[in-house]
């Protein structure tokens, strides 16, 4: 649904604020794009959605291509920028029905369009106030709604809950994950890790332009972390000594009463790990992965891109 291949945007002759992105985002995908301010987000989604042209490189977008087809482009994008762009004085229905008629849509399917959207984001009972007077997660949920006015193919959500409160973070977060389908592809660019922890089905993490990581969050973690680690506790002291490792199986930690193994194969090593320990009659308690955070994935990306040392 998005592809592209070298994808760059140079200004003023000298400043590369995108340089080089391959990304390939398919139907029912949500990417989540990583980095820091100014490392090149904005900037991408802009030319995704035609707003800018490419110095370099291609792109296309639900099958258009953002230098040849922009009009296409437009018709088959949705966007939510980092400020909702309301209309303050005007009511959601005014607001929909104005954007309904930019779009190009029928009288009738602006009205039908309009109901279902306003009843789906639980904003009909509140359609005649004037938006002024709306809470930001309302905000934030009819400028979503404004969006998908045109039902696009692909949505790019720039910082969809910045500034936001937790609750109005969560109305939101929980609007794009019902959002979520086999014929529309989503991108978040976001500085909210646990957000896109959440929602993402793919992680690419920009940095001065350049795409450093993407693939998965299991991926990632692999990638960037190593291996997964399990602990084991037990009830008592233990003692590790005698203990038989299988290839695979390194023992990196240990108290009196836990182990941490570094396990290269967990659905291979994991049972016979098990195994082992209960055969040397230990108190089991648990055995249980050690949880990894895409936070830790992006400090360490990033520290190694400054070539600075990462403190886990």
């Amino acid at each position: 649904m998005i592809e592209t291949n070298d994808l760059s945007k140079q200004f003023n002759n000298e400043f590369w604020a995108v340089d080089g992105v391959n990304l390939n985002v398919q139907p029912g995908e949500i990417l989540a794009l990583l980095g820091q301010n100014g490392a090149g987000k904005t900037t991408t989604v802009r030319m995704l959605t035609a707003l800018l042209s490419p110095t370099r490189g291609w792109a296309r977008v639900a099958g258009y291509d953002v230098i040849k087809n922009p009009q296409e482009i437009r018709s088959n994008v949705g966007v939510l920028t980092e400020q909702h762009g309301l209309y303050m004085r005007m009511t959601a229905i005014e607001y929909l029905e104005f954007f309904g008629r930019v779009y190009g849509l029928e009288a009738t399917t602006r009205k039908s369009r309009s109901d279902y959207l306003l009843e789906y984001f639980g904003l009909a009972e509140a359609a005649r106030r004037r938006t002024g007077e709306y809470s930001k997660g309302m905000k934030q949920k009819l400028a979503l709604a404004r969006s998908l006015m045109h039902d696009p193919a692909v949505l790019l959500l720039d910082e969809p809950t910045s500034a936001m409160d937790p609750e109005s973070s969560r109305l939101v977060r929980d609007e794009i994950a019902r959002l979520r389908s086999s014929q529309r592809t989503i991108i978040i660019c976001t500085h909210n890790l646990a957000e896109a922890e959440a929602l993402a089905d793919r992680i690419a993490i920009i940095y001065r332009g350049k795409i450093l990581l993407n693939g998965t969050l299991d991926e990632l973690k692999s990638q960037v972390l190593g291996p997964v680690e399990y602990e084991a506790n037990f009830a008592e002291a233990f003692d590790a000594g005698e203990l038989d490792l299988t290839p695979g199986v390194e023992l990196v930690s240990r108290s009196a009463t836990s182990l941490r193994f570094r396990i290269e194969a967990p659905h291979v090593a994991n049972p016979k790990l098990v195994r082992a320990l209960t055969s040397h009659h230990a108190s089991l308690v648990s055995f249980h992965e050690v949880p990894r955070k895409l936070e830790q994935v992006y400090l360490k990306t990033m520290a190694d891109a400054q070539g600075v040392a990462y403190a886990a």
